[in-house]
């Protein structure tokens, strides 16, 4: 569903992520039990990454099943074990490897799957070797931070079991994952908090109406306003997929490569589809509109001038300092809901300063 992409992450490694689609064309009474996955590199047949057990089978689902544990509070069932793809199924394994650093990534890759049918008279094993993929040689995007300096929170970062990450969409009759680099970001105080006072009201957010800013200089070819704000600290009902991501700006930095920031303030947007932008121009101020329930920016790289459909390519961060991590997934669902509004931010093993790089899930970094 994507041209895998090398980037170098805050963990000091090269990443890859993205998707096989596995389809049994058994009949409905013929299982296939899934015992592991190698991902080699093409040319030397090298196993760079493996799933099995446990690893295998949360990283595995049937195309359709609900994200579970998304609140980072609720413990998710557990995975039975091993993977059973039963027959006619399709289902989808979230491939999410590393690299030690200075390691490069292979130019092609490919997917050895093993297992067995599990047919009435026993089991029969199966070996096969599938879809070679090609992974791009071209660099991410390296891009100035989105926000004003400050702390911020960034979370729905890659590379866990978050809704950006694993967040199948079928649009117009084709799978794709929209949102898989995209990270949410939250204004962070002097005391670790991101909201104070009454969670009800927007206002008690660190966040609302911060500006954001031209990560690149480029061209606005998307501009939607006018759509309000939603009340926090409860979900909102998912609105017309046209207003997903809420009043947006939109900026095309390169062939192929546009920016978006969504969930804008309506009447702050200070652009229009036209205007030519200078990295670092204010954009418009953060809000709380779409899909979302308290207030953030959600800032990714797509592949076309619309959310959907697109891709969702990596980039990286110019300049920033890792201040420290949040343990707990909290993100805009169940921000307004904790306790108090002070993150619960703990010491990172990758705290400093860091330059190319794209942040991790929930790390806390100073722009």
């Amino acid at each position: 569903m994507t041209e895998p992409t090398p980037f170098g992450a805050t963990d000091g490694k090269t990443h890859l992520a993205y998707e096989l689609l596995t389809t049994s064309a058994l009949s409905s009474s013929t299982p296939v039990r899934l015992d592991r996955v190698d991902v080699k590199d093409a040319r030397t047949r090298q196993v760079i990454g493996s799933l099995s057990g446990r690893a295998l089978a949360e990283a595995a689902n049937p195309v359709g099943d609900p994200l579970s544990g998304a609140d980072g509070y609720t413990p998710p069932p557990p995975v039975p074990t091993p993977t059973v793809i039963q027959g006619s199924q399709q289902w989808v394994i979230w491939l999410d490897l590393t690299l030690d650093h200075g390691r490069a990534a292979p130019e092609v890759l490919e997917h050895h799957l093993s297992g067995a049918i599990l047919t009435a008279s026993g089991p029969s094993a199966f070996e096969e070797t599938v879809q070679a993929t090609p992974t791009a040689r071209t660099a991410p995007l390296n891009l100035n931070a989105p926000v004003l300096p400050g702390t911020w929170y960034a979370s729905e970062s890659c590379c866990g079991n978050t809704h950006h990450r694993r967040g199948l969409a079928p649009i117009n009759g084709r799978f794709g994952v929209p949102q898989r680099f995209a990270i949410d970001w939250y204004r962070v105080g002097e005391q670790g908090q991101a909201w104070e006072g009454d969670p009800a009201q927007l206002t008690s957010y660190l966040s609302y109406r911060q500006p954001v800013a031209a990560a690149a200089g480029g061209r606005v070819v998307e501009v939607q306003d006018a759509i309000p704000d939603n009340p926090p600290p409860h979900t909102p009902p998912v609105p017309p997929i046209e207003d997903t991501v809420g009043n947006h700006v939109t900026l095309e930095v390169a062939p192929g490569r546009y920016l978006l920031y969504g969930h804008l303030e309506a009447g702050s947007l200070k652009v229009r589809e036209g205007d030519c932008v200078e990295p670092g121009q204010v954009l418009g101020l953060i809000g709380n509109s779409g899909n979302s329930t308290t207030p953030h920016l959600h800032f990714q790289v797509m592949t076309t001038a619309e959310f959907f459909p697109t891709d969702s390519p990596p980039f990286t961060l110019q300049r920033f300092r890792v201040l420290g991590q949040v343990e707990p997934r909290i993100w805009d669902d169940n921000l307004g809901l904790q306790p108090t509004g002070v993150l619960p931010i703990t010491p990172s093993p990758y705290e400093g300063p860091h330059r190319a790089q794209y942040p991790l899930d929930r790390e806390v970094l100073e722009f």
